[in-house]
């Protein structure tokens, strides 16, 4: 029941240096400069940190656990996640959510795939309804879905500025914003809406009327895809400069990315010297979601799967390419998403928080552990468990 890592170099995220750090059962116990385990006290696992960084368990708040896609006919739905994705990414939180089809994926399914990570040893969170105005929701409202289904965090993925979206009004569009922050205020929640950005020409325009004309505060939306053109790029660090937030997508086509689109680890860089608050900007993954692959002639060819692993990956793009520091770069994957999403016990290593820690080597930054809850899940780059069909 008692894990001691020694000697390793802890980032909570903020840097402590070389630390011993004690879990017990599935909190963190505390973080020490010296510890002596006594002898015939109690079974203690002890793992050596030598030579590696301990940071908190990765959030990724944006997962299309059940499958996304399928806008190319019913042969292009992607399959659901499996358990051992998650946890090679280093991903110990994830929030699940629908996308463009609410016909044959519903939040039943959703809540259900939810619980099955949870069982196999993740901590899991949903939005309600879809890229759709009105959203299907639960129960009969979003209120009631957000304070009494316990999984439900807010509403999502909401699409606006795209061909795929209800082209929805904005007083619609601000009623399902009013709704959820009042079922997150009573429920202790953070009842945000995950707003999808497709391309289009009103990009932000609904985010900043609600700024402008009601008294609901920016941080109660929470954009997402702000990377997919360098003009909505732009438009969003306005909006984080009036206390909103921006989330960047990491799976991309590094190859074929379209003109104007970032990486998130680039993003990640401007952003930071555009003097965005660095509390205010997050990575995820839209992991499990469907992606269109081009050729040189951006000719579709074929479509692959966003990554979960690309979550990560791009931290380690901007600390290695885009030289941000280790310190902001990994913020934006742990006590920045916590924050967003009030996930209280999540995204930092103190005393008291969950037992949520992935370890990498130094040099490299590889993944090599991952504790989720305090359980092992991988060590030494093995994994220590699979989803319960997973062979």
């Amino acid at each position: 029941m008692i894990t001691v890592i020694r000697n390793v170099e802890v980032y909570t995220p903020e840097y402590k240096g070389i630390k011993n750090v004690v879990i017990a059962a599935d909190k963190i116990e505390g973080i020490y400069d010296d510890l002596s385990i006594p002898e015939n006290f109690t079974k203690i696992n002890v793992l050596d940190g030598t030579g590696k960084v301990l940071v908190p368990g990765f959030i990724d708040s944006h997962v299309h656990i059940i499958g996304g896609g399928g806008e190319g006919g019913f042969k292009t739905r992607t399959p659901e996640l499996p358990l051992s994705e998650l946890v090679k990414a280093g991903i110990t939180t994830v929030v699940g959510c629908i996308g463009t089809d609410n016909v044959c994926r519903d939040m039943r399914e959703l809540l259900a795939k939810a619980h099955a990570l949870d069982e196999e040893g993740l901590t899991t969170y949903c939005y309600t309804g879809s890229y759709d105005i009105p959203v299907k929701t639960l129960t009969e409202s979003i209120k009631e879905d957000i304070m009494l289904i316990d999984k439900v965090i807010g509403v999502g993925e909401i699409a606006l500025s795209d061909n795929r979206s209800s082209q929805a009004t904005f007083q619609q569009f601000v009623n399902i914003v009013a709704q959820a922050r009042v079922g997150g205020l009573l429920a202790g929640k953070a009842g945000v809406v995950h707003v999808h950005l497709g391309d289009g020409a009103r990009k932000l325009e609904y985010l900043f009327e609600m700024i402008e004309n009601t008294e609901i505060p920016p941080s109660q939306v929470f954009p997402t895809h702000i990377n997919r053109s360098d003009k909505l790029f732009k438009v969003g660090i306005e909006f984080c400069k009036k206390g909103g937030y921006a989330d960047l997508t990491t799976s991309s086509d590094p190859d074929n990315m379209e003109e104007g689109e970032l990486r998130a680890s680039e993003g990640l860089r401007l952003m930071l010297e555009n003097e965005v608050p660095e509390g205010h900007i997050t990575f995820s993954s839209d992991g499990n979601g469907s992606m269109p692959l081009f050729n040189n002639k951006r000719q579709l060819v074929g479509l692959g799967i966003c990554s979960v692993s690309s979550l990560f990956s791009e931290v380690k793009e901007a600390v290695f390419k885009e030289r941000v520091p280790f310190e902001k770069a990994i913020k934006v994957i742990t006590s920045n998403p916590a924050d967003v999403l009030k996930f209280k016990s999540k995204g930092r290593i103190e005393p008291g928080k969950d037992a949520d820690i992935v370890l990498l080597e130094k040099e490299t930054l590889e993944i090599t552990e991952v504790i989720s809850r305090g359980r092992t899940l991988m060590e030494n780059k093995e994994l220590l468990v699979k989803g319960t069909f997973e062979k």
